[in-house]
């Protein structure tokens, strides 16, 4: 019997890269998945939308629905729980993926840059959990995944890449940095009431499509920073299956601190196990 079966889930940010493979691969395992983007049409020249997302999930035999919402937009992200629990029902899980960067040198990051940052890193993930935490505590039951990012801690030097690079993140890093610290603290509330909260962070970059675009050229000089999505995929499923708490922790970390196998996002299929490593080829152009 597939693991999430009888389960409701939310994903935000699922039109496409994580977000959508993480939906996929919760539909795979037989729960009824609620994607959620900022609309359902195309996202500017990035291939995939909400409502792909949402009929490539049909296609294979699951139960999905699109909503959107800006989630920048705090009247837009009010009710967000409450429609999608319109759709199939009362959430067991949710899973805060969506993010926003805006890459600059921490000296010159502007106060509307890290305004609109903050409402989407950490804000909205804050926003959201208190809007489905009173129906998870009623039941006893619910899973809260935050997507975090490496960025939250500065990096070791020598740097891996350039200090550009490193420097161009802060910013972006230290609302990641703000939602790991609520996400400790929510942690330890609400576990003695059947509800589990963590951060899941990759190793570096997870080699969608869309990183490729932007981040290509570092898993090229750098591939031990990189992984297939089908990692960071397998380890959302054992954040939103089992009981862990409060755990701020990466993809490969935490597949091999439980010796989970990689599945393909089908969920047909072993590809590997905490190393399997990135087809840089076959994403990279």
């Amino acid at each position: 019997m597939p693991s999430l079966d009888g389960r409701i889930a939310l994903v935000t940010g699922a039109s496409r890269g994580i977000g959508r493979a993480i939906a996929r691969r919760l539909a795979a395992e037989g729960a009824t998945v609620v994607l959620s983007a900022s609309r359902p049409g195309a996202h500017g020249d990035l291939a995939g939308t909400l409502d792909d997302a949402v009929e490539e999930i049909r296609a294979s035999g699951g139960r999905a629905a699109g909503v959107t919402a800006n989630l920048a937009d705090e009247s837009e992200r009010a009710d967000l729980v409450a429609r999608a629990e319109a759709a199939f029902g009362p959430l067991d899980i949710l899973i805060n993926n969506a993010a926003m960067g805006k890459w600059g040198l921490p000296s010159q990051s502007t106060l509307a840059d890290r305004r609109r940052m903050l409402e989407v890193n950490l804000h909205a993930p804050v926003d959201l959990a208190q809007q489905a935490l009173p129906g998870m505590r009623e039941r006893g039951r619910g899973w809260i995944l935050n997507i975090g990012s490496d960025s939250s801690r500065q990096p070791d030097v020598p740097y891996r890449d350039t200090p550009e690079a490193a420097h161009v993140i802060v910013a972006y890093g230290s609302t990641k940095a703000a939602l790991n610290r609520y996400t400790e603290g929510l942690a330890a509330e609400v576990a003695p009431e059947g509800v589990f909260v963590n951060v899941l962070a990759p190793v570096s970059i997870v080699l969608t499509q869309e990183a490729a675009r932007f981040v290509g050229h570092i898993a090229k000089n750098h591939p031990d920073m990189a992984e297939p999505v089908e990692v960071m995929v397998e380890a959302a499923l054992e954040l939103v299956s089992e009981r862990h708490v409060g755990r701020i922790v990466y993809s490969r970390e935490i597949l091999h601190n439980v010796a989970r196998p990689v599945r393909s996002l089908d969920g047909k299929k072993v590809l590997g196990d905490a190393f399997l490593p990135a087809d840089l080829e076959a994403v990279i152009a």
